[in-house]
């Protein structure tokens, strides 16, 4: 049974992430940052041999390394990481303007440094995998096509996530790693605390197509690509 890992798995695309690879038969490790949240609780019922919950906060160094152990303790090996766990940094202000800066700060701290600790933690874990290092993004972080003027702690936190990602690439597609980076759309989600009314998608649609993306073998492996729901590559 090959295993993937996924953070932010509490709800939104994450939980869809997790019910995907279960109706395809993968051991899943589920980041679980909201206990309270019961959908991962409800979703283990149904697949109790398949899917383990993991208390993990990805912007927090010691639940890093403890749900990294955890997950040491349980396999020798990961095939797939998904690296979708997010905030935005509500209320922080505008950018030009008087701004909140400590809630910028969490969204670097989530998005980017977050998510480059946990590919540290896992990397020992996928010598011997698939070798598969998936990141969830956006659009909100490309800096050619920006037309946004508001969100501007998400939006740089989302352009240094891409950056780190491509230093990455630069160090580890040699090694035989696979990437794949996918901006999921505007999905009708829980980004700003609740289940949001507008978007275009939902997040069980945007999982489906963010997991064949993850599972397809390319013969341009070399190449790092952004590629929305709709498979469209964006700049970034």
């Amino acid at each position: 049974m090959k295993t993937v890992v996924i953070t932010g798995a509490d709800r939104g695309l994450g939980l869809a992430l997790c019910r995907e690879f279960l109706e395809k038969g993968y051991r899943v490790f589920a980041g679980q940052f909201m206990p309270e949240w019961p959908e991962l609780d409800r979703l283990r019922l149904q697949y109790p041999d398949a899917l383990q919950l993991i208390a993990l906060d990805v912007g927090n160094p010691e639940s890093l390394a403890k749900a990294a152990e955890e997950i040491r303790n349980c396999t020798d090996v990961v095939d797939i990481l998904i690296n979708n766990a997010g905030i935005t940094a509500r209320g922080e202000g505008a950018i030009g303007g008087e701004m909140d800066l400590s809630r910028s700060l969490d969204a670097f701290r989530v998005n980017c440094l977050g998510t480059m600790q946990m590919v540290r933690h896992m990397l020992p874990l996928m010598q011997t995998g698939e070798k598969r290092l998936c990141f969830i993004s956006s659009e909100a972080g490309s800096i050619s096509v920006c037309a946004r003027n508001g969100f501007s702690g998400y939006c740089m936190s989302k352009t240094a996530l891409n950056m780190g990602i491509r230093l990455l690439f630069n160090r580890l597609q040699p090694q035989g790693y696979r990437f794949r980076l996918y901006h999921p759309g505007w999905m009708r989600t829980y980004m700003s605390g609740k289940k949001s009314t507008v978007g275009k998608i939902e997040a069980e649609e945007s999982a489906r197509v963010a997991v064949s993306q993850f599972l397809e073998d390319r013969d341009w492996e070399d190449r790092l690509v952004m590629l929305d729901c709709y498979n469209q590559a964006w700049p970034f």
